[in-house]
Order: C-alpha cells, then structure tokens, then sequence
C-alpha cells in the first residue's frame, strides 16, 4: 500500500483525483475511498497528501469545492471537474497511458543492453 510517505508522485495523484470526479462530484473520504477500491487496496491515499492535492488543483483551476451535506448528513466540501480540468484529465491520461506502456515494455524487456552480454 501506498501512504504519504511512500513516493505516491504527485501527478499520478493528480490524476486518480480526475478520474474519481469525472464519476460527479465527490467529497475528500469519497475520493480516497474510490481511489482505494478502485486500485484492489494497493494505493491508500492519506488526509495529508489528499487535501493538499485537492487545494492544489483548486488553486489550477481544475476543480471546485461546494460545501454540502454528505450521506452520513455531515457537512462535507464537494470537489467537482471544471471544463480546464476535464480538459486536464483528457490530456494526462493520454500521457499516463504512454509512461505506462513505456515503463511495462522495459520492465517485461528480455533483451539485455549490449553492455551486459
């Protein structure tokens, strides 16, 4: 599992965040909660790298908070996609995918440097 302290990068949180809310609007436990399920329990998102992550991208443009009452009836923020950040979603999961297959390629690589043989 992933926690704050683990490397989780930035962007790559960034990103799951897009993801989550370009289901609708979420709150924060929403957010990690999906993140979680979503990744089978390999990625947990902690309060302390989550909400700096959401204020980070609010102050970007690519989402905004509305205060709302959660389904356990307690106050909660909102976060949803803005058009920038639909926008920003389009664009960083077209270079996830190509990190992804970059990195997947030399990791499954059988193919040995030339200065190795």
């Amino acid at each position: 599992m992933f926690t704050k302290d683990s490397g989780l990068l930035q962007g790559t949180l960034e990103l799951l965040v897009l993801k989550t809310l370009s289901w609708g609007p979420m709150h924060g436990y929403g957010i990690a909660s999906w993140i979680e399920s979503a990744t089978g329990d390999v990625l947990r998102v902690e309060e302390g790298s989550l909400y700096p992550a959401l204020y980070r991208m609010t102050r970007k443009g690519w989402i905004k908070g509305e205060w709302g009452t959660s389904e356990n009836n307690r106050r909660a923020k909102f976060y949803q996609l803005t058009r920038e950040g639909e926008r920003q979603f389009r664009e960083q999961t077209t270079g996830w995918e190509r990190f992804a297959s970059a990195v997947t390629s030399a990791v499954g690589s059988t193919r040995a440097p030339a200065w190795a043989r």
